[in-house]
């Protein structure tokens, strides 16, 4: 049962199936997920245990889909605590507190090139909609390319500089009002308590031959992450659990969770063409570099990668 500061999820929240079983339970206040908290929220106040205090994490498989996920989230009180309170405050108040990389930019380049000359229009034409946009630079390259931007984000801060940046800044209930040729959401999902719903509603603002990119963490074989059980293995290690981050990541995907939960909101898997890709991309020098180029799109065609997935409206 949750404490008052929890909510118990009873279905699935990628396919609504009520058939489940626990693959994972131990005590917030109990090592090893309380010394995980404890070393991960490093701010001089410490983790607020109290509101923890009674509450079991507990990781559920769905037996329809296989979609991994917390069953005790934290409710919108205990959010906020989490997000304004416990993480570092400082990216949500100040664009220079984790500036981004000269990767970071190349990377967005390359992704929107590929995706303008996918849709085979001129950028001015193409509506690109980031949700969850942070402070913007994914927008603000699309931007850059002629594309019209839009992004969503809960932090006031944030919208108001988007506004100051030139982007359409969309809420929630205004996204029924518009219709997108691409949808950027990059690490969201896992941090969604209904992304069945939020997914619903993307995909209803999708143009006919508009995308939806779903970038999440990397939850390949979580069954055999959890007995080895170390919590204190290195992001991107084999043993890493960050895909279950404890509060945080409430959703741990598989392609085939992900897979059917995009048939569930009446969407269909997008593999881009080989052509538009080679097009877009930077990084020729130097030979390392052109191998990589040359093979990286063969290698994801032949080997999907469990963490970047597009879809696209189904076809009637």
């Amino acid at each position: 049962m949750p404490n008052l500061y929890f909510l118990a999820r009873e279905s699935c929240p990628g396919c609504r199936s009520p058939r489940l079983r626990t693959i994972y339970s131990c005590s917030y206040t109990q090592p090893p997920v309380r010394d995980f908290l404890k070393g991960y929220y490093s701010r001089p106040e410490g983790v607020e245990f109290e509101y923890l205090e009674g509450q079991d994490y507990v990781l559920d498989e769905c037996l329809e889909c296989g979609f991994v996920f917390q069953k005790y989230i934290p409710n919108e009180f205990l959010s906020r605590r989490l997000y304004e309170e416990w993480i570092e405050s400082g990216n949500k108040t100040d664009i220079h507190a984790r500036p981004k990389k000269l990767e970071n930019f190349r990377q967005y380049a390359q992704e929107i090139l590929t995706l303008i000359l996918y849709h085979g229009k001129e950028p001015h034409q193409l509506d690109f909609f980031d949700f969850g946009m942070g402070w913007g630079a994914w927008c603000l390259m699309a931007k850059a390319f002629g594309c019209r931007a839009h992004g969503a984000e809960l932090s006031e801060i944030q919208m108001e500089y988007a506004r100051r940046q030139g982007i359409t800044v969309v809420t929630w209930d205004e996204l029924p009002q518009y219709r997108f040729d691409f949808i950027n959401t990059e690490q969201v999902f896992e941090h969604l308590a209904q992304p069945l719903e939020t997914l619903t509603g993307l995909a209803r603002a999708l143009k006919p031959h508009g995308l939806v990119k779903i970038a999440i963490p990397d939850g390949t074989d979580i069954r055999r992450r959890l007995k080895v059980n170390n919590w204190n293995a290195p992001r991107g290690s084999r043993d890493s659990l960050n895909s279950v981050h404890p509060l945080e990541h409430l959703n741990c995907y598989s392609r085939r969770a992900v897979t059917r939960m995009a048939a569930e909101a009446g969407l269909e898997p997008v593999t881009l063409p080989l052509a538009p890709q080679y097009a877009a991309m930077t990084g020729w020098q130097p030979v390392a570099g052109v191998v990589r180029n040359l093979v990286k799109p063969i290698y994801r065609r032949a080997f999907p990668r469990n963490t970047y997935y597009l879809f696209r409206p189904r076809a009637a």
